[in-house]
């Protein structure tokens, strides 16, 4: 039993240690694209499924709270709140169920955040779709295989892609990117340690 233990740690060890050099200035690209909008009056959205909705809310607490640094809270929405979720799928179908969010809650300048651990969902595609739609710019935490999601980023989207197959290292590796980015925000916008 403790073989896997260890095997699961030594993994994420791995692919923290293979993702590093190529997710740093990625990860600074979109802390100072966060920065800059936010200090222009726009808002940040945030979104995906399952194990990526936890990272959008953890992502919109750590912005509108705070992340380690006691601040005024940043202007943040997660698109992620259930009723609101079953409320369009059932009315309008589950491809719909952020952009129709986006549509509504998004201006021009506003930022779109997406997360997605590989599965190409198609929600996240439409959602995509509007935040371009409405003049926003996205930063998409992708997978290996979202190659459906990457195809729709343009020269104003930053993609952080975790080159990986498994749902819970790249899961694991975005938080850790969340992490990153939210120090980096701090720091930049009130002087916080990092």
């Amino acid at each position: 039993m403790e073989k896997i233990v260890l095997s699961h740690f030594n993994q994420s060890i791995q692919a923290k240690k293979n993702s590093a050099q190529i997710l740093a200035p990625q990860i600074t690209s979109a802390s100072k694209k966060i920065v800059r909008q936010l200090l222009n009056g726009h808002k940040v959205l945030s979104c995906g499924n399952g194990l990526a909705a936890a990272l959008a809310n953890i992502i919109t607490e750590s912005l509108l709270l705070q992340y380690k640094l006691e601040r005024p809270g940043l202007p943040a929405i997660s698109l992620n709140e259930s009723g609101i979720l079953t409320s369009i799928c059932h009315k309008s179908g589950k491809s719909h169920v952020f952009s129709k969010q986006i549509l509504a809650l998004g201006q021009p300048g506003d930022l779109l955040i997406v997360f997605s651990a590989g599965t190409n969902p198609s929600n996240l595609i439409q959602a995509i779709q509007a935040a371009h739609d409405k003049s926003m710019e996205v930063i998409a935490l992708t997978g290996q295989q979202d190659t459906d999601v990457s195809a729709l980023l343009n020269n104003e989207d930053i993609e952080l892609r975790i080159e990986h197959n498994d749902i819970h290292q790249i899961s694991e590796l975005q938080m850790l990117s969340i992490f990153c980015l939210c120090e980096l925000i701090d720091k930049q916008l009130f002087g916080g340690e990092g």
